[in-house]
């Protein structure tokens, strides 16, 4: 299997580069305007499309990608909402365990189904600690997995539940306020979670603005995901694109 991608994202940390990804749900983007979003984010220079959502058909899924490859050159990675959302026309996937939560499935079970799938396809497989936090409404994936997020203000828990994350062996920690969110993340969870673990920190949930997404950036964020905003608003990439880079230009 390759670790291109990987490899990429552990470059990215140690040298404190920063990416800005758009999230792509297909069941959720207006057909007419995910033409125009590819668009915006090759002009933008975004690092990476993510694909999925909670209830999103194979077709679906397929048809999607296949837009995005055939306009871009953009990584498209999968952030599945469940086992059925896979497709070797992606580049990657994020092989997620929700370690917020306390449902068996989700920790392994549909891990189990999938492994063999995974192992013999051309996907680079990327294993990712899922956290999801309170964004002050319920979410799909709350409702989906049948868990309860992390208290938006208990940071101890966050920082613990990275930590343990990164121990038993994630690459990757990914915290989400979840699709819709009221409220994002706080940059002081961010920066507590991002003071103790060594490995990419993906942000995402309820980033509506630039300078939040530069906020989170600064708290200490490897990566803000963008979905929500961007399917109500193609035009904002451009600006939160060009945020999260800003910082970037300090370390080249």
């Amino acid at each position: 299997m390759n670790s291109s991608i990987y490899k990429q994202f552990k470059a990215n940390k140690a040298e404190g580069k920063k990416s800005f990804v758009v999230l792509i749900d297909p069941d959720e983007v207006k057909t007419q305007n995910i033409d125009r979003i590819i668009r915006l984010a090759t002009e933008a220079k975004v690092d990476y499309f993510f694909m999925g959502g909670s209830l999103v058909m194979n077709d679906t899924l397929d048809y999607s990608i296949s837009q995005i490859k055939e306009a871009s050159n953009i990584p498209v990675i999968l952030f599945p909402g469940s086992s059925l959302q896979l497709s070797y026309a992606a580049d990657a996937i994020l092989f997620l365990s929700l370690i917020s939560g306390r449902n068996p499935d989700l920790l392994i079970g549909k891990h189990v189904e999938t492994a063999s799938f995974l192992y013999s396809s051309p996907l680079e497989v990327i294993s990712t600690g899922y956290m999801l936090v309170d964004g002050g409404v319920p979410t799909s994936v709350s409702y989906m997995s049948n868990t309860y997020p992390i208290p938006s203000n208990k940071n101890d828990i966050a920082v613990a539940t990275a930590l343990a994350g990164d121990l038993i062996g994630m690459k990757m920690i990914y915290m989400d306020a979840g699709s819709g969110a009221r409220t994002p993340i706080s940059e002081s969870m961010i920066e507590a979670v991002s003071e103790k673990l060594k490995i990419p920190l993906i942000i995402g949930g309820g980033i509506r603005t630039p300078e939040k997404a530069l906020a989170n950036i600064k708290a200490g964020a490897d990566v803000i995901v963008v979905g929500n905003a961007i399917e109500k608003s193609p035009e904002l990439v451009i600006e939160m694109a060009a945020a999260v880079h800003s910082v970037n230009q300090c370390v080249e």
